[in-house]
């Protein structure tokens, strides 16, 4: 099937190749540089307008450490609305398929994030956000790219997890009050509002302390997510759980589709950049750190869970597992719990890029101290409008597995898989030694062409799934 998508993927490839040795040679005097060194006054800093709102300092004044970006990572993909359908997707593709495509795309998209963390100052200079690193490469198609497709998934994300923290707090509220009035697009609303408050917060790194709060409720939600789930297949009749794949022909087709796009949102982290320009000295030593404790959690959190919760439930296993559970009660309620607290981190996480966009073309840096309040009010009408926005899409279609595909597919995959090997190689960072060099080139080469057509299959899946819940269910329907 050749797509447009697909055809300028392998374009890029045969002309970054073409291109890599010239700049490998221009680069090779950056790469003796310590990253640590100085930059020259004159010297631009790339996005330095931006990355005051990220870190809320210039990046020479970054202070997180390696634990901080841990957290910040942690909260941005290991989120319950990440990997609570992660079950469902490995149901959608059997066992096979399912446990290859898991544990492939988390060693993808580690290498993929360590790529992007080698690029910091690739050339001498300093980009403190994924779009200016983009233009650095690629020059300006790069930095719309990038925009567009960070646009995508932190909106489609956050409309993801949205739907996800109403549903939890839903059932949180029917535990105590079975017969309570109150439907899921109430508890969309309460949530967008916290979120609201939460925006009002200046920077990333400002969250710091919110996120270490997520990064552990992660945990909490993963381990007992998983214990439930082994307690649960422990006492069901074993017999009658079945793991054969359900529908016909083309349903299963489109249900594998859509499982691919969402395990690709499962590792969804469109921020590195931004999130490597609140890390102090030595960034790129601490950011690889980071990035590596980080999928340390994802691995205990996302392996375990996928995997027991398709063994408890077999292809019955919910879209989202908590809905799975039944006994004891109360854990669920506690599961549930975990996941808005992490939720609330990583939505804030991805409505940074389009405030850093607002900051920077709304609000004047000349406004001095005796104008805070006009800068308040600035923010507030912004973040209102975002807020408003995603709240009404999250409460008009909630239906949190479409967008988790759709979102995956043509947000996540571009940015978390595609881009990062082929900036690796436009870049001329491919090892010079001729017996890494052809390995290292022919894998970036190969998951940019895969994911490419993971791409592909996700958003036709997600699509016609969309359709169909549309067409089933109204406007504003309580799940």
């Amino acid at each position: 099937m050749y797509t447009p998508q697909l055809g300028l993927s392998i374009f890029v490839i045969l002309v970054s190749f073409r291109k890599s040795q010239n700049m490998a040679a221009e680069n090779s005097e950056n790469s003796i540089r310590d990253e640590d060194q100085e930059t020259n006054p004159q010297e631009p800093l790339q996005g330095t307008d931006e990355t005051r709102y990220f870190n809320g300092h210039e990046e020479d004044e970054a202070r997180g450490t390696w634990r901080h970006a841990a957290f910040h990572v942690a909260t941005t993909i290991a989120t319950p609305a990440a990997y609570a359908p992660l079950p469902f997707a490995v149901a959608s593709l059997g066992w096979p398929l399912g446990v290859s495509s898991l544990v492939g795309g988390t060693i993808a998209t580690w290498y993929s994030s360590l790529l992007i963390a080698s690029l910091w100052r690739w050339d001498g200079n300093k980009h403190t956000t994924y779009r200016h690193l983009a233009r650095s490469i690629y020059g300006s198609w790069g930095y719309w790219s990038v925009a567009f497709f960070q646009q995508v998934a932190s909106l489609g994300n956050n409309i993801a997890i949205q739907i996800a923290a109403g549903t939890s707090l839903k059932a949180v509220y029917k535990y105590y009050h079975p017969n309570g009035t109150l439907t899921l697009q109430h508890f969309i609303i309460f949530f967008g509002a916290f979120e609201l408050f939460l925006s009002q917060l200046p920077n990333i790194h400002s969250l710091r302390w919110i996120n270490a709060m997520c990064t552990l409720s992660t945990i909490g939600f993963a381990a007992t997510t998983i214990g439930v789930t082994i307690y649960n297949g422990r006492t069901m009749d074993r017999n009658s759980v079945s793991y054969s794949l359900q529908g016909s022909s083309s349903a299963k087709v489109f249900k594998a589709f859509n499982a691919l796009g969402a395990i690709a949102f499962s590792f969804g982290d469109a921020m590195l950049p931004e999130i490597q320009s609140t890390v102090r000295k030595p960034v790129r030593k601490n950011m690889y750190k980071g990035v590596s404790a980080a999928y340390t959690v994802i691995v205990l959190s996302y392996w375990q869970l996928a995997f027991c919760g398709y063994w408890a439930f077999g292809s019955e296993v919910e879209p989202y597992i908590v809905a799975s559970l039944t006994t004891p009660r109360w854990t669920t309620v506690m599961a549930n719990l975990f996941a808005v607290i992490q939720i609330s981190g990583c939505y804030q996480i991805y409505c940074r890029p389009t405030y850093a966009y607002f900051e920077g073309k709304i609000l004047s840096k000349e406004l001095n101290s005796r104008l805070v309040i006009v800068q308040f009010l600035r923010r507030l009408f912004y973040t209102s409008i975002y807020m408003g926005l995603v709240t009404l899409v999250a409460s008009a279609m909630p239906f949190f597995g479409d967008f988790v595909s759709i979102c995956g597919a043509i947000g996540f995959t571009p940015l978390d898989f595609v881009f990062p090997v082929l900036a690796h190689i436009k870049a001329g960072r491919i090892p010079s030694n001729t017996k890494l060099r052809f390995p290292v080139l022919l894998l970036n080469i190969a998951i940019a062409i895969w994911f490419s057509i993971v791409a592909v299959l996700g958003c036709i899946g997600a699509v016609r799934f969309i359709i169909l819940d549309t067409n089933t269910y109204r406007f504003f329907h309580d799940m």
